[in-house]
């Protein structure tokens, strides 16, 4: 049995799920939210370290995914969010987790069919795929899809980085 976390970064809220993979099958494990608050940046990052940390050793994971950074117009943002990305990062490859990643357009593309899909299409798809009786909160919904991308790939050397 193979466990999987993603993880959809974030400095202010922190979406993470954990799939595994029985028979062939992705089956739900667990996902929520950190909510970071307004602590100083420094203190953010501790928080997602442990949250992470935390979740590597409870659920024995076995391969860690994580989206990348969009770029867009804010620059801040998008070096904020790499803070956050880094900590995460960190925090499964001290276990010497494997690291995969992925863009939001891959993500969507795996889930739904098309990269261009909207979150509703995602927490609906993820929702569907994982047999959840509830639809999880976007950003859980987004760190779900994560991992089920991140089980797609782990067969593919060439999609992991060290």
């Amino acid at each position: 049995m193979t466990q999987v976390l993603g993880i959809d970064p974030g400095s202010r809220t922190m979406g993470y799920g954990i799939v595994k993979l029985v028979q062939n099958q992705p089956q739900f494990v667990v996902c929520g939210c950190l909510n970071l608050g307004s602590k100083s940046l420094p203190d953010r990052l501790v928080d997602i370290f442990h949250c992470v940390s935390d979740l590597v050793k409870n659920y024995q994971i076995d391969s860690f995914g994580i989206e990348n950074v969009f770029v867009s117009k804010n620059t801040r943002s998008a070096l904020v969010l790499g803070h956050a990305r880094g900590s995460a990062i960190v925090a499964a490859r001290l276990d010497s987790i494997p690291i995969f990643e992925f863009s939001p357009r891959e993500i969507k593309q795996a889930i739904t069919g098309t990269g261009s899909a909207t979150k509703e299409q995602v927490q609906y798809m993820v929702k569907t795929l994982l047999h959840l009786e509830h639809t999880p909160p976007s950003d859980a919904a987004d760190a779900l899809a994560v991992a089920m991308t991140t089980i797609t790939h782990m067969s593919s050397p060439s999609e992991l980085t060290s």
